[in-house]
């Protein structure tokens, strides 16, 4: 898996650590040694080495990315050639994936094989072993290295990709060591945090550092609650556990931000109050039961919540209901805020997602939402999480429209009702209704708001429009009730969502 760019930065699938300080307001001096620690907590972190055949690529394998004349280059040219022959480094993600090549250039675009290595930890002592999904994907064959180099053959219990988790099997001759899930809810920031994983293939490594941030979002999946931390986190520590100073997993090494490929202090794991959930999961079904609620939802911004008689911009504005979903059932509607679900305030639009997947299926959940400008309370029953593939879009041969747009240059747009010519012009569903923009002024105040030729007007302050006479209605009735904004449903190619409009004269 190759490094996502990020701006400047590369995102390496190859994750942080931290740390469980006390609680108390007092600050607590750093400990003399980690080594008691490290030694208790060492056995049981183990190297996890899963290979696959592949076709290789005419291009050329990469190297880590290290300065001009570093010392460092020629070491780890010197360190793959002594460890895998003649073969070349290829960087696949967490930076652990070695190309063993069978032959020289000749041989390219033959059957490769690749070598992914990370890290892991056993959590019981039968041989249930943690890591990221991202390290065994696809993989033929998993092989587990312990401390004491026993390898064991391991075997795939579950894994998701979307909270980037596996769990694993091998068959010791004996009990192993094992450590447990932690609290992460109860780490702080500036708590103390130690990191052990097999960073470039070297094998059990330990690094401390402390919790220097929490609940990142980094643009990895859906479910984003990382903990930042600044221990020293490099390629192949992907799946190795954060410890807190009790000896804790508190979280799973997932991820760095790098311009190289090696630390800079920006390491991020998955929380232990998560991974625990998913991890039991796969181990009981081979895989993460999402709870669903069967909604689109998007941010509340100032704007919006100023036209809903809002205080504050919490929660999360339904933009879309699921025919015959969980939400749809408990009678949520197109344009509820839901304010706390389960008890749970929702600070952030994102954090509905989480708690959502997080919650057990067939749960019954009370769901705080905003209407009419008054607060509510439904019940919902949350469902299992369905596949969510969707059908691919028909293609329309292009046609004019032939039905004239009506401007409003206030707003910098042109609109119309939609029609069979608008319907194959911008490729609209069959049964779409409201109001098409067939033009948009640059820089004008649709076009501020993100709004595209071939987006729909479905509704207007919560009224269903279907001509561009409706839309005039609506905002004169606005600006004889005083509002600054009127806000639109408005269907896009991405989905539906609601667009605060200024209210011009």
């Amino acid at each position: 898996m190759r490094p996502r760019l990020v701006g400047a930065v590369l995102l390496l699938l190859a994750a942080p650590l931290l740390a469980d300080m006390p609680t108390g307001a007092a600050a607590h001096a750093a400990p003399d040694s980690f080594a008691d620690l490290a030694a208790s907590l060492l056995p049981a972190v183990v190297n996890v080495s899963s290979s696959q055949t592949s076709r290789a690529s005419t291009d050329a394998p990469e190297m880590p990315v290290f300065p001009p004349g570093s010392p460092f280059e020629q070491f780890f040219k010197d360190f793959m050639n002594r460890h895998h022959g003649n073969g070349d480094n290829g960087d696949n993600g967490d930076g652990d994936d070695q190309d063993q090549d069978q032959g020289d250039n000749q041989d390219q675009g033959k059957p490769r094989h690749m070598q992914s290595l990370g890290s892991g930890f056993i959590i019981d002592p039968s041989g249930v072993i943690v890591t990221n999904n991202h390290v065994i994907d696809g993989a033929d064959e998993i092989t587990v290295t312990l401390q004491d180099n026993t390898t064991l053959k391991a075997t795939v219990v579950g894994h998701d990709d979307r909270w980037d988790l596996a769990v694993l099997k091998v068959t010791p001759d004996k009990p192993l060591p094992a450590v447990h899930f932690g609290d992460s809810d109860g780490s702080r920031v500036g708590d103390w945090v130690l990191a052990i994983g097999n960073p470039f293939g070297l094998g059990g490594s330990v690094t401390a550092g402390i919790v220097s941030a929490r609940g990142r979002d980094i643009q990895q999946g859906p479910y984003d609650d990382f903990i930042q931390t600044d221990a020293a986190i490099n390629k192949g520590n992907s799946g190795g556990p954060l410890f807190n100073m009790a000896g804790d997993v508190i979280g799973i090494n997932t991820a760095i931000l790098s311009p190289s490929g090696g630390s800079i202090g920006l390491g991020f794991a998955i929380p232990s109050g998560e991974a625990r959930v998913v991890v039991d999961q796969l181990r009981r079904f081979g895989r993460a039961r999402r709870g669903w609620l069967g909604v689109r939802i998007q941010q509340v911004t100032p704007d919006i919540a100023e036209t809903l008689g809002l205080k504050g911009s919490d929660g999360a504005l339904v933009a879309g209901v699921t025919n015959g979903g969980p939400a749809a059932h408990a009678h949520i509607q197109n344009g509820d805020v839901i304010l706390t679900f389960n008890g749970q305030p929702l600070h952030e639009m994102r954090t509905l997602t989480r708690v959502v997947a997080e919650t057990a299926i067939d749960s019954h959940v009370p769901v705080d939402i905003w209407r009419d400008g008054k607060r509510q309370t439904l019940q919902v029953v949350v469902a299992e999480m369905p596949d969510d593939e969707k059908p691919a879009a028909v293609v329309q041969p292009h046609k004019p429209p032939s039905t004239p747009s009506v401007e409003l240059s206030a707003f910098g747009l042109k609109v119309a009702a939609v029609n069979d010519d608008l319907r194959q012009k911008f490729k609209l569903d069959d049964k779409q209704k409201g109001i098409v923009i067939t033009d948009v002024t640059p820089a004008g105040l649709a076009a501020d708001r993100g709004l595209m030729p071939g987006d729909v007007i479905v509704e207007v302050q919560q009224q269903s429009v279907a001509a561009p006479a409706d839309l005039q209605k609506r905002l004169s009735e606005a600006r004889g009730q005083g509002r600054k904004t009127v806000l639109l449903l408005v269907q896009s190619k991405d989905g539906m969502r609601w667009v605060p409009l200024p209210v011009k004269a």
